[in-house]
């Protein structure tokens, strides 16, 4: 049986994911170094080795606990709720999760550029599934007339693209905006546009 880990083990370890997340983000995969990692977390490469076997093993770990973090909401969608609703929190959702966490957004958006080389299996098997439960829903709520007819997966596209794009392009947002808060207004945009795109024809 495994020994339980210590304060100090789990500490490290949040060290070593947090900093491998912020030089990934910023220098991508191959840009990315063991030094630069262990430099940022505070710690000696062979400390960091201890916990982390290497780079690849760090980058798995964040992307694993990344796509788990972004899945669970998709499942949390009520078939049974208001279809409107349920979308536009989605959709409120993953702007905030764009704008707390915009180095998990960066890094993954790296990996898909790069031809999701280390999750492209999760990408076609765990992802597809669960956006296909949610496109049968939603193909459910469009027969029933209690939204708008619209192709699920080309919806679910948009609102991936319309609030992530928030982290993804952050410089190219606050070079737009300057001084402006570069989400201040987002949410009822990205609202209305969902509202009058979903809500049903009286």
């Amino acid at each position: 049986m495994n020994k339980p880990e210590t304060r100090i083990q789990k500490k490290n370890q949040s060290a070593i994911l947090a900093a491998g997340l912020k030089v990934f983000s910023q220098y991508g995969f191959h840009g990315s170094t063991l030094d630069k990692i262990a430099d940022e977390a505070g710690l000696s490469k062979p400390n960091m080795l201890y916990y982390f076997s290497s780079k690849d093993a760090i980058y798995k770990a964040l992307l694993a606990r990344l796509l788990e973090s972004w899945l669970e909401p998709v499942t949390h969608i009520d078939p049974a709720g208001d279809p409107v609703e349920e979308l536009v929190n989605y959709a409120k959702l993953k702007l905030t999760m764009s704008q707390h966490y915009p180095n998990e957004s960066r890094l993954f958006a790296n990996e898909i550029i790069q031809g999701a080389p280390q999750i492209g299996d999760v990408l076609r098997g765990e992802l597809r599934t669960v956006i296909d439960q949610l496109a049968h829903v939603i193909d459910g709520w469009v027969s029933a007339g209690r939204i708008q007819p619209v192709d699920p997966y080309h919806l679910v596209f948009s609102i991936w693209s319309m609030t992530q794009h928030y982290a993804d392009f952050d410089v190219q947002v606050r070079a737009i905006l300057g001084d402006r808060d570069p989400m201040a207004g987002a949410e009822m945009h990205i609202e209305n546009m969902l509202r009058r795109m979903l809500t049903p024809e009286p």
